[in-house]
């Protein structure tokens, strides 16, 4: 059984690139939710230390995207962190909940690693 799950080749398939996509798509709807804040600060009286520690989130964030699709753990092991703490940064600070970091969670268990287990000795 073990010899179907996993893969034998490193190459990326197109759930892989699927599961990428997913992620960017909903880690960008992030960053875009925290330009907004940033645009509107003056008007909701967010301090200017709030949008350094979110957006240096949302960097680590891309990075961590962008280690898995270059097959590094660290990347893998990251990812899920940051969002959550993404999500808690907004929602005990802001108090705004966001759909897009539960949703980016949800296509991170579904479908990354469903795709990333079973290249994961390919990971470095």
């Amino acid at each position: 059984m073990e010899d179907n799950f996993f893969d034998k080749s490193p190459e990326k398939t197109t759930g892989f690139y699927f599961a990428i996509v997913f992620l960017v798509i909903f880690s960008l709807l992030s960053i875009g939710i925290d330009v907004t804040e940033y645009l509107n600060r003056q008007d909701v009286n967010i301090p200017l230390w709030f949008f350094y520690v979110i957006f240096s989130v949302d960097i680590l964030m891309v990075l961590s995207v962008v280690s898995i699709y270059f097959y590094r753990k660290p990347g893998v092991i990251i990812y899920p962190i940051i969002v959550v703490i993404h999500y808690f940064l907004h929602e005990f600070y802001l108090s705004t909940m966001l759909y897009s970091d539960l949703f980016n969670l949800f296509c991170y268990i579904g479908l990354g690693l469903l795709t990333i287990i079973p290249k994961w000795k390919f990971y470095k």
